[in-house]
């Protein structure tokens, strides 16, 4: 039996706690642009953002038990294509006041972990494509 057809990503979506201040930090520090306003009985109950760069499409959605209970956990990583770009992101957050733990070397490429948006999600960055090294079988192990 084949794998089924799949394409990428749709979009992504995080509960926020104030989507006014989640909006200005996506659109401000990750170059972000609003996209679509979701309304429901006359209140603004999410919103949807484009990247003109790559960035996958993201929705922000008003929850904000949700938020709460998942600060801390890092949903997804978005790929930055090599070392320069991911260099050049961290200089541009740290440029915004946006903390982060740098550039940090992995075995599968760089990462940029430790950025984390207004509700506390982390927001992470990884190099694409994986450099997986040579041989490496699959599944393999990855012991901390």
């Amino acid at each position: 039996m084949s794998a089924p057809l799949l394409d990428g990503i749709h979009h992504l979506k995080l509960p926020v706690s104030d989507l006014d201040k989640s909006l200005d930090w996506y659109t401000t520090n990750l170059g972000y642009e609003l996209m679509v306003n979701f309304v429901e009985q006359g209140v603004r109950m999410g919103v949807s953002l484009d990247h003109a760069r790559g960035g996958p499409p993201l929705a922000l959605r008003l929850n904000p038990d949700q938020a709460a209970a998942s600060a801390g956990f890092d949903y997804f990583s978005i790929g930055v294509p090599g070392q320069e770009a991911i260099e050049a992101l961290a200089a541009h957050l740290t440029e915004h006041g946006v903390e982060h733990d740098g550039v940090i070397r992995t075995p599968v490429g760089w990462v940029l972990p430790g950025v984390h948006d207004p509700d506390g999600h982390e927001v992470r960055f990884y190099t694409v494509p994986l450099e997986l090294p040579e041989g490496l079988p699959r599944p393999f192990t990855r012991e901390t």
